[in-house]
């Protein structure tokens, strides 16, 4: 995460409490200034976000990739399988499900 995502973020979510608090206490000035920071926030983050993709470093990575997918773990297909046939006997036999 690069200064433009995190400067967009923030005014993103700046906007959103300034455009909130307008719809709230009907200040349709506070309400339409909230949302112009909000898209100028989105817009920051945007950029960010597209200038992190150019970034030699995150080749091969997209934008939205988390660390999520660090660590990889084989799932055993077989063992997945045999619970699926399992659970279809047990409901083909009328028994209840665990």
């Amino acid at each position: 995460m690069n200064k433009d995502q995190v400067e967009g973020k923030v005014k993103d979510v700046a906007g959103r409490i300034e455009r909130q608090t307008g719809e709230w206490t009907g200040d349709k000035t506070k309400e339409v200034h909230g949302a112009l920071k909000q898209v100028e926030g989105k817009l920051q983050n945007a950029w960010g976000s597209a200038k992190n993709a150019g970034n030699p470093k995150n080749a091969g990575r997209r934008a939205t990739d988390k660390r999520v997918n660090r660590i990889h773990v084989p799932v055993d297909d077989s063992v997945e399988a045999e619970v699926e046939r399992e659970i279809e006997e047990e409901l083909r036999s009328g028994r209840k499900v665990s």
